[in-house]
């Protein structure tokens, strides 16, 4: 490796500031989960409030439950899950799809395994902004093959969202995020920037590799790595197993606001909360169809 693989290409290189092993949990009905953001250890990193890396069979899954104030983006390794809503909307999210779904001021929704075996993903809660958080809901789905790629030098990289090696994402973000799943060949090394205000993280999916400097201690699978502030990480992967590390990088620009959240929901304040839990409860200002629906999966007895 040349000597020029070990230095970095930043004016303010990032560094780890903790790492974080995210241990599995159950979540739902019958599933399990490994919770890095969002964890005792991690609660919160402005604007992310969750990071799930869920593992679930049939029957199990997360049936009929409610949101508001936030984004969910799913994102499939193995498998499919297929999911539906109260306002009509279906669909399968197959291994390397993404869906980025804007609850905004209110879905109801399933999220169930579309075949036998396992299903395995990913699920990132994102924090909207107060002024977005009673905006009517939306969906981006997108294809596996339709996710921007690039390959160089060793690294691989899918852009789910921002930039990275010369390819931008076309996912729009409300709450200014980048998510990058990215492969390094053994021996191979890669520098890729961040905005310098924005919070970001690390977390390692598969191998091992060292980050923030050429000789710190390799990080392994289902670890979560806290960033300092900076212009950029640099990642090497010396393993001496010589296998591939397989990790996501996640920043985005911190909203700065007050965070208050009960299960499913996360708005402001504690009234804005005993108002979303009203609202559903009741029927009105974004749930309206809720106390009349169920999905398929429930109507048909098999949850």
């Amino acid at each position: 490796m040349n000597n020029r693989a070990f230095l970095t290409e930043f004016v303010n290189p990032r560094k780890v500031n903790k790492v974080v092993l995210a241990r599995e949990q159950y979540e739902g009905d019958g599933a399990i989960v490994r919770r890095s953001i969002g964890s005792s250890e991690l609660k919160f990193l402005d604007p992310f409030l969750f990071l799930d890396e869920f593992s679930v069979s049939a029957p199990g899954g997360f049936p009929d439950h409610p949101h508001r104030g936030f984004e969910t983006v799913t994102y499939m390794l193995e498998g499919a899950m297929t999911h539906e809503d109260f306002v009509g909307h279906k669909g399968t999210i197959k291994a390397g799809d993404l869906q980025w779904m804007t609850a905004g001021r209110g879905i109801v929704h399933s999220e169930m395994p579309a075949g036998a075996g396992l299903q395995h993903g990913l699920q990132l809660w994102v924090n909207l902004a107060a002024k977005d958080k009673m905006i009517e809901p939306k969906y981006q789905e997108i294809q596996g093959k339709d996710i921007p790629k690039v390959e160089k030098d060793g690294v691989k990289v899918t852009v789910i969202a921002g930039e990275a090696l010369g390819i931008k994402s076309a996912v729009y973000t409300r709450t200014p995020t980048m998510y990058l799943d990215f492969r390094l060949e053994a021996e191979s090394v890669l520098h890729q920037a961040i905005p310098e205000t924005w919070n970001a993280f690390v977390y390692v999916l598969e191998g091992e590799a060292s980050f923030g400097a050429p000789n710190s201690p390799v990080v392994s699978a289902h670890h979560t790595l806290l960033l300092s502030n900076g212009d950029g990480l640099s990642v090497w992967n010396n393993s001496l197993n010589s296998k591939p590390c397989r990790f996501l990088l996640i920043g985005g620009q911190p909203l700065n606001e007050p965070v208050v959240q009960h299960g499913p929901f996360v708005m402001n304040s504690r009234d804005q909360i005993i108002q979303a839990f009203q609202d559903y409860e009741l029927g009105r200002n974004g749930f309206e169809r809720a106390p009349a629906w169920h999905s398929h999966m429930v109507e048909d007895g098999q949850i």
